[in-house]
């Protein structure tokens, strides 16, 4: 004592002669390290070592004075893995302090205590009693070794505490390819195997299955290092891993491991709300300690070979094999269509007319068949005519006697001596006004410049309103306007597409990157039992599948482009039917069709680099666009004149995919949204009825109402009558019960997955205004040629099988990712595509088979004069 009185005195000296930066927190923990082995030599802990041997259970207590060390040795060798396991009970039901395992290894050391204590969601406290702990395996480089380990119990209570202990082998510790085996888990019992790769294998594919959905587990592959984490709040550490029910597959690399192995990771989670399971009650004090219950889980798992170099191969020329073939079909159709034009101007009797004028001058009408009078031909000059403002006046002012309608006789009847003097007449007055419109630029034409002329503008109500309409009523304004309008709509898709594309790419490439850097793949809800990696990329199949779009997509383009040159050609040659016969041709809404399609298939590559919920409008952007481009070109075909222009067309288009993203982040159960929507939804389909039923030619101001008030008061309380417009009001009266009808439905049952919901409506619609338009076109009398009616049929028909392979729903973003795995399948076609690259495959088709339709639906109308096209 008088040594320790003496060396405290000159501490404090020393402590008084000390500069004024000394810490004085180092002073005071020099002087508890001191103070704590002086006291530590007077009250030394017992330890008690013991040899201990393998599949002996040791029943032992151990307090705060005693501490007793277990060694063990074993044999191991170069060529034989096998796995060590430490299994402790504590026999009591209340403890002062919790029991301190330590296992020492040759070069790992692992620590636990017991009860062990895992946490959850808001800090919940779990206590498990049972805890079973595989020790990792260091490697050795000689044939044989015999490796020592120890394992020290201590704790801190003063009391005695009763435990078990027992080290057994784990025979089954290297897991054999193609061999399942089956095991136990639970969260204070994790499990791992090891898996070595065999010569000639470089991928494989680890697959753990459940027969129950919960206790919520976590599946993890690691290299082969120690530690291993196994615990659930350090699985996620290193590695590979994702959270699974029933079913968890990872896809494993040779090149990924440098030691050619890799351990297999199962955990047990504390709680299943990770899993979409509930989520328990928030703890009334903050330390109170939980009863977990029981989490045993039953499992089993498989590790099976992936597929080689040769099936990348087979399934991308497979993938170019199809869509070339197209290109192959479309080469041979196009060389026969060639042919047969040229037969035709061979026999052409007279070159410098067209084929219906020849007809017309050899007694023939426009369906090449000999009328039975000469009074069966029509005026050329009183109905239609686009080149000469005689021939616009002469349409304005005709009234409804003039114009029939479904059987009606809608033309005057001349002599024939008349008719051939009108036809001359018309020819010199083309030519002329050919001539003079090539000299003209392109450039230099607007729009306005010819929509707001007195003798077009003074008399639109009147043109627009009649009872019966032909194509040559809105078919007025100038050709080289109209084209320059509509080619608006290509290069407004192609600017949307440059802006749209460049951020979604470097978005993805973030997203595979941080997928591939964490090791987590619950970010990414792919279909893992066929989900085969390239590189850096994850699924590759998924990506590789929607080639079809792009492929298909440039080759609707080259044959929109091949029609347009020939049009362009016929208008150079002054071809009468090119002129005034058929449907106008405009392009520029092809194009865009085209150049849509090329962007859903480069996009929705993009959504399949990481499908989620965050970025699938990716995936459906460009899919409103392809359906609202549809149906305008489906309304442009016969109101070329008063269709939409692209900046309003694709302002409507921004305003879907605004309500697309707000329903994603804001949609899922939120009442207010759903209510707001469905006001906005209706509110939009009245107004469009009324924009399309009255052809435009209505205002909306504040004298709506008062017109509205008194239209009903006059048509229904005044007297009955029926729409003037009948076939009109058919159509919409049908798209206002499908559009109500999908407004309520979403109201009452508030769908998840609102981006396939708002595309849902848009699709209702186009074929419903497909439909109408196709009766309307057969009950006018007008017929389907044979390659549109092969379109017809077959794009319904790979329609059909499409839709099935995407309503087998492999995965789904509207669960969680161990959800979404459940619905997960194998490859079904080439052992490298699944269902969903088969509706990638049969998708592209169909789209480029409608698209197909809508360029040649109305080619039985070429020689037809617009004055005999009829309006719907």
């Amino acid at each position: 004592m008088a040594s320790r009185s003496s060396w405290k005195s000159r501490l404090k000296r020393s402590r008084l002669r000390a500069p004024g930066w000394t810490r004085p927190g180092l002073a005071a923990l020099f002087w508890l390290c001191v103070t704590q082995s002086v006291c530590g030599a007077g009250a030394a802990k017992a330890v008690m070592q013991k040899d201990a041997e393998f599949d002996v259970t040791y029943n032992d207590t151990v307090t705060s004075v005693n501490q007793t060390t277990y060694a063990f040795n074993h044999t191991i060798s170069r060529n034989k893995t096998e796995g060590v396991r430490v299994t402790v009970d504590v026999l009591e039901q209340t403890l002062e302090a919790p029991i301190l395992f330590v296992v020492r290894q040759k070069q790992a050391v692992m620590s636990f205590q017991v009860p062990l204590i895992l946490r959850g969601l808001y800090q919940r406290k779990y206590p498990y009693k049972h805890v079973g702990r595989t020790l990792c395996q260091p490697p050795t480089r000689a044939a044989s070794e015999t490796q020592y380990f120890f394992v020290d119990v201590s704790t801190l209570s003063s009391h005695r505490t009763n435990y078990q202990l027992r080290v057994s082998r784990v025979e089954s510790f290297t897991l054999q390819t193609d061999k399942k085996f089956s095991f136990t888990a639970s969260p204070s019992q994790p499990q791992f195997f090891k898996y070595v790769f065999p010569d000639g294998m470089d991928t494989v594919i680890v697959k753990v299955n459940s027969d129950v959905n919960f206790p919520c587990s976590v599946m993890s592959v690691q290299d082969i290092q120690c530690p291993v984490y196994d615990l659930d709040n350090n699985v996620g550490f290193i590695g590979m891993y994702q959270t699974m029910t029933k079913k968890g597959a990872i896809t494993v690399q040779r090149k990924d491991f440098p030691s050619n192995s890799f351990y297999v990771v199962v955990v047990v989670k504390t709680e299943d709300e990770a899993c979409g399971g509930p989520l328990r009650f928030y703890p009334l004090q903050p330390d109170e300690l939980i009863d977990a219950g029981n989490r045993t889980k039953d499992l089993d798992v498989l590790v099976s070979p992936a597929i080689n170099s040769e099936k990348y191969v087979i399934g991308m020329l497979f993938c170019l094999g199809i869509f070339l073939s197209f290109y192959v079909v479309t080469l041979l159709v196009a060389c026969m269509e060639n042919k047969r034009l040229k037969r035709r101007e061979m026999y052409e009797n007279a070159p410098d007319m067209s084929p219906a004028e020849t007809a017309s001058l050899l007694g023939k009408n426009a369906d090449g068949k000999t009328p039975a009078s000469p009074y069966e031909y029509g005026s050329f000059a009183d109905n239609g005519s686009t080149l000469s403002s005689e021939a616009v006046t002469d349409s304005a002012t005709s009234t409804d006697n003039n114009y029939g309608y479904l059987g009606q006789e809608p033309f005057k009847r001349r002599p024939f001596l008349s008719h051939l003097h009108h036809v001359a007449v018309r020819i010199e007055r083309s030519l002329d006004s050919v001539a003079r419109s090539r000299q003209e630029s392109l450039s230099s034409v607007e729009e306005d410049d010819y929509d707001t002329l007195d003798d077009i503008d003074s008399d639109k109500n009147i043109v627009r309103t009649k009872k019966y309409l032909c194509v040559s009523d809105l078919a007025r304004k100038d050709k080289r306007v109209l084209s320059k309008k509509y080619q608006i709509y290509f290069w407004n898709i192609a600017t949307i597409a440059v802006f749209y594309a460049l951020p979604v790419i470097q978005l993805v490439i973030t997203y595979q990157t941080v997928v591939n850097v964490t090791g987590n793949q619950d970010i990414c809800y792919y279909n893992f039992l066929c989900a085969h990696p390239l590189g850096a990329l994850s699924a590759f199949n998924n990506i590789l599948s929607n080639l079809g779009y792009v492929m298909l997509g440039l080759l609707f383009l080259l044959i929109v482009l091949k029609r347009d040159v020939i049009h362009n050609r016929a208008l150079v040659r002054n071809d009468l039917n090119a002129l005034e016969c058929g449907i106008p041709k405009h392009f520029g809404v092809y194009y865009a069709m085209g150049t849509a399609l090329m962007m859903e298939g480069l996009l929705s590559a993009c959504y399949h680099v990481c499908p989620n919920y965050t970025n699938f409008q990716f995936d459906t952007s460009f899919m409103y666009m392809i359906a609202g481009l549809c149906m305008l070109k489906l309304y442009q075909k016969r109101h070329p004149d008063i269709n939409a222009s692209a900046y309003t067309a694709y302002a409507c288009l921004a305003g879907v995919i605004f309500f697309s993203v707000l329903g994603v982040v804001f949609g899922r159960g939120n009442m207010v949204f759903w209510i707001v929507f469905s006001v906005i939804h209706i509110l939009a389909t009245m107004f469009l009825s009324t924009q399309l039923y009255y052809m435009g030619r209505w205002r909306l101001d504040a004298g709506i109402l008062r017109r509205i008030v008194y239209v009903i008061y006059t048509d229904c309380i005044r007297q009955c009558s029926g729409p003037m417009y009948i076939d009109r009001m058919v159509l919409l009266v049908m798209g206002n019960i499908v559009n109500w009808s999908l407004a309520a439905y979403g109201l009452i049952e508030r769908p998840n997955d609102f981006a396939s919901y708002l595309l849902a409506i848009a699709i209702c619609n186009l074929l419903l205004y497909f439909a109408f338009y196709i009766i309307m076109k057969l009950r006018s009398g007008e017929r389907i040629k044979c390659l549109p009616l092969v379109c017809i049929l077959f794009t319904a028909v790979v329609w059909g099988f499409a839709l099935y392979f995407f309503f087998q729903g492999l995965s789904t973003w509207q669960k969680t990712p161990a959800e979404s795995r459940e619905h997960n399948r194998d490859c079904i076609l080439l052992s490298f595509f699944d269902d969903h690259d088969i509706w990638h495959f049969l998708s592209s088709i169909a789209m480029f088979g409608s698209f197909l339709v809508l360029l040649t639906m109305d080619d039985d109308l070429d020689t037809v004069q617009r004055d005999k096209i009829f309006v719907f």
